[in-house]
Protein backbone atom coordinates (compact mmCIF):
# COMPACT_ATOMS: atom_id res chain seq x y z
CA UNK A 1 0.00 0.00 0.00
CA UNK A 2 1.18 3.32 -1.22
CA UNK A 3 4.78 1.97 -2.48
CA UNK A 4 7.05 5.12 -1.97
CA UNK A 5 10.48 3.77 -2.52
CA UNK A 6 12.47 1.19 -3.97
CA UNK A 7 16.00 -0.18 -4.41
CA UNK A 8 17.88 -3.03 -5.45
CA UNK A 9 20.61 -5.14 -3.59
CA UNK A 10 23.94 -6.50 -4.92
CA UNK A 11 22.07 -10.04 -6.15
CA UNK A 12 19.05 -8.16 -8.31
CA UNK A 13 16.73 -8.58 -5.74
CA UNK A 14 14.21 -5.77 -5.53
CA UNK A 15 12.98 -3.84 -2.56
CA UNK A 16 10.08 -1.57 -2.20
CA UNK A 17 8.91 1.19 1.07
CA UNK A 18 4.86 1.09 2.08
CA UNK A 19 5.27 4.07 3.56
CA UNK A 20 1.21 3.60 4.88
CA UNK A 21 2.58 -0.08 6.44
CA UNK A 22 5.39 1.25 7.74
CA UNK A 23 7.32 -1.74 6.12
CA UNK A 24 9.85 -2.69 3.25
CA UNK A 25 8.91 -5.47 1.14
CA UNK A 26 11.02 -7.88 -0.59
CA UNK A 27 9.64 -8.87 -4.13
CA UNK A 28 10.37 -12.02 -5.69
CA UNK A 29 11.07 -12.55 -9.52
CA UNK A 30 7.67 -14.24 -9.81
CA UNK A 31 5.92 -11.09 -8.43
CA UNK A 32 5.17 -11.75 -4.77
CA UNK A 33 5.95 -9.67 -2.12
CA UNK A 34 6.78 -10.61 1.21
CA UNK A 35 7.71 -8.23 4.57
CA UNK A 36 11.39 -7.70 4.81
CA UNK A 37 11.43 -4.92 7.93
CA UNK A 38 8.32 -3.46 9.83
CA UNK A 39 7.36 -0.85 11.78
CA UNK A 40 9.57 1.51 10.24
CA UNK A 41 7.04 4.79 10.99
CA UNK A 42 6.16 6.38 7.35
CA UNK A 43 9.48 4.08 5.74
CA UNK A 44 10.82 6.21 2.65
CA UNK A 45 13.22 6.34 0.81
CA UNK A 46 15.50 3.17 0.19
CA UNK A 47 19.12 2.47 -0.46
CA UNK A 48 21.75 -0.15 -0.31
CA UNK A 49 25.24 0.11 1.45
CA UNK A 50 28.03 -1.58 -0.11
CA UNK A 51 27.93 -4.42 2.85
CA UNK A 52 24.05 -5.13 2.13
CA UNK A 53 23.25 -3.12 4.61
CA UNK A 54 19.18 -1.49 3.93
CA UNK A 55 19.40 2.34 4.86
CA UNK A 56 15.68 3.48 5.52
CA UNK A 57 14.47 7.12 5.91
CA UNK A 58 11.52 7.45 8.11
CA UNK A 59 9.73 11.10 7.70
CA UNK A 60 10.08 11.33 10.95
CA UNK A 61 13.80 12.05 10.23
CA UNK A 62 14.62 8.74 12.14
CA UNK A 63 16.98 6.73 9.44
CA UNK A 64 17.20 3.18 10.05
CA UNK A 65 19.87 0.75 9.47
CA UNK A 66 18.50 -2.94 8.48
CA UNK A 67 20.83 -5.52 8.46
CA UNK A 68 20.44 -8.85 5.94
CA UNK A 69 18.12 -10.58 8.68
CA UNK A 70 15.23 -7.48 8.21
CA UNK A 71 16.41 -6.59 12.03
CA UNK A 72 16.05 -2.65 12.09
CA UNK A 73 17.35 -0.06 14.47
CA UNK A 74 17.62 3.60 14.89
CA UNK A 75 20.70 4.83 13.05
CA UNK A 76 20.78 8.50 12.64
CA UNK A 77 18.24 11.51 12.79
CA UNK A 78 17.94 14.68 10.61
CA UNK A 79 14.95 17.19 10.49
CA UNK A 80 11.30 15.65 10.09
CA UNK A 81 10.23 15.62 5.91
CA UNK A 82 6.93 16.80 4.54
CA UNK A 83 7.39 13.91 1.66
CA UNK A 84 9.29 11.08 1.00
CA UNK A 85 12.87 10.85 2.25
CA UNK A 86 15.30 10.30 -0.28
CA UNK A 87 18.76 8.33 0.06
CA UNK A 88 22.19 7.42 -2.07
CA UNK A 89 25.26 6.15 -0.75
CA UNK A 90 28.19 7.70 -1.74
CA UNK A 91 31.20 5.50 -2.64
CA UNK A 92 32.86 5.72 0.51
CA UNK A 93 30.26 4.53 2.14
CA UNK A 94 28.46 7.95 3.70
CA UNK A 95 24.79 8.42 3.47
CA UNK A 96 23.18 11.19 2.01
CA UNK A 97 19.62 12.39 2.80
CA UNK A 98 17.36 14.56 1.37
CA UNK A 99 14.88 15.63 3.38
CA UNK A 100 11.81 18.50 1.87
CA UNK A 101 10.45 20.55 4.41
CA UNK A 102 8.05 23.33 4.46
CA UNK A 103 10.93 26.07 4.39
CA UNK A 104 11.76 27.43 0.98
CA UNK A 105 15.28 25.71 0.74
CA UNK A 106 16.26 22.63 2.44
CA UNK A 107 20.25 21.40 3.09
CA UNK A 108 21.08 18.06 2.32
CA UNK A 109 22.21 15.72 4.80
CA UNK A 110 25.51 13.31 4.87
CA UNK A 111 25.67 10.88 7.80
CA UNK A 112 29.02 9.21 8.34
CA UNK A 113 29.66 5.49 9.55
CA UNK A 114 29.01 5.88 13.08
CA UNK A 115 25.85 8.21 12.58
CA UNK A 116 27.10 11.68 13.18
CA UNK A 117 24.92 14.27 10.71
CA UNK A 118 26.86 16.61 8.85
CA UNK A 119 24.60 19.53 6.70
CA UNK A 120 25.37 20.25 3.52
CA UNK A 121 26.11 24.22 2.79
CA UNK A 122 24.37 24.40 -0.22
CA UNK A 123 20.29 24.48 0.11
CA UNK A 124 17.96 23.22 -2.31
CA UNK A 125 14.04 24.62 -3.15
CA UNK A 126 12.33 20.76 -2.45
CA UNK A 127 15.15 18.44 -2.67
CA UNK A 128 14.01 14.90 -4.01
CA UNK A 129 15.93 12.21 -5.58
CA UNK A 130 19.60 11.71 -4.83
CA UNK A 131 22.40 9.65 -6.73
CA UNK A 132 25.80 8.89 -7.53
CA UNK A 133 27.45 8.93 -11.00
CA UNK A 134 29.91 6.26 -12.25
CA UNK A 135 32.61 8.93 -11.56
CA UNK A 136 31.14 9.56 -7.74
CA UNK A 137 29.51 12.58 -7.98
CA UNK A 138 26.59 13.38 -6.11
CA UNK A 139 23.23 14.53 -7.76
CA UNK A 140 20.48 15.87 -6.80
CA UNK A 141 16.97 16.93 -8.20
CA UNK A 142 15.25 20.12 -7.21
CA UNK A 143 12.25 20.06 -7.67
CA UNK A 144 11.22 23.67 -6.90
CA UNK A 145 7.86 24.33 -8.87
CA UNK A 146 8.48 25.92 -12.23
CA UNK A 147 12.18 25.46 -11.44
CA UNK A 148 13.16 22.11 -11.22
CA UNK A 149 16.68 20.37 -12.27
CA UNK A 150 18.93 17.85 -11.67
CA UNK A 151 22.09 19.38 -10.49
CA UNK A 152 25.84 17.76 -9.82
CA UNK A 153 28.58 18.37 -7.68
CA UNK A 154 31.66 18.37 -8.90
CA UNK A 155 32.99 17.35 -5.53
CA UNK A 156 31.47 17.32 -2.10
CA UNK A 157 32.21 20.31 -1.19
CA UNK A 158 31.86 22.55 -4.43
CA UNK A 159 28.90 24.21 -6.25
CA UNK A 160 26.72 22.64 -8.20
CA UNK A 161 26.47 22.76 -11.60
CA UNK A 162 22.88 22.37 -13.25
CA UNK A 163 23.04 19.28 -15.54
CA UNK A 164 19.16 18.96 -16.90
CA UNK A 165 16.42 21.31 -16.47
CA UNK A 166 12.69 20.13 -17.12
CA UNK A 167 9.44 20.59 -15.33
CA UNK A 168 8.47 18.65 -12.46
CA UNK A 169 11.31 16.44 -11.86
CA UNK A 170 11.77 14.51 -8.76
CA UNK A 171 13.84 10.83 -9.28
CA UNK A 172 17.24 10.45 -10.86
CA UNK A 173 19.25 6.96 -11.37
CA UNK A 174 22.19 6.15 -13.25
CA UNK A 175 21.53 2.49 -15.77
CA UNK A 176 24.92 0.12 -15.66
CA UNK A 177 26.72 2.11 -18.92
CA UNK A 178 26.51 5.42 -16.80
CA UNK A 179 23.36 6.91 -18.73
CA UNK A 180 21.38 9.13 -16.28
CA UNK A 181 17.50 8.39 -15.87
CA UNK A 182 15.36 11.47 -14.75
CA UNK A 183 11.87 10.98 -13.65
CA UNK A 184 8.86 13.34 -13.30
CA UNK A 185 5.88 12.48 -11.73
CA UNK A 186 4.66 10.90 -15.06
CA UNK A 187 7.42 10.30 -17.50
CA UNK A 188 10.95 8.62 -17.45
CA UNK A 189 13.78 10.18 -19.53
CA UNK A 190 16.73 8.31 -20.41
CA UNK A 191 20.14 10.20 -21.44
CA UNK A 192 23.57 9.05 -22.75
Amino acid sequence: VNATSMAMDADGHLYVSSRFEGTVYRVSSDGSCRPFATDLGVACGLAFGRDGTLFVGDRSGTIFRVDAAGKAERFASVAPSIAAFHLAIAPGGDVWVAAPTLSTYDPLYRIDASGTVTTCDVRFGRPQGLAFDPSGRLCVIEALAGASGLYRFPDPNGTPELVVSGAGLVGVAFGPSGEIVVTSNETAYRFP
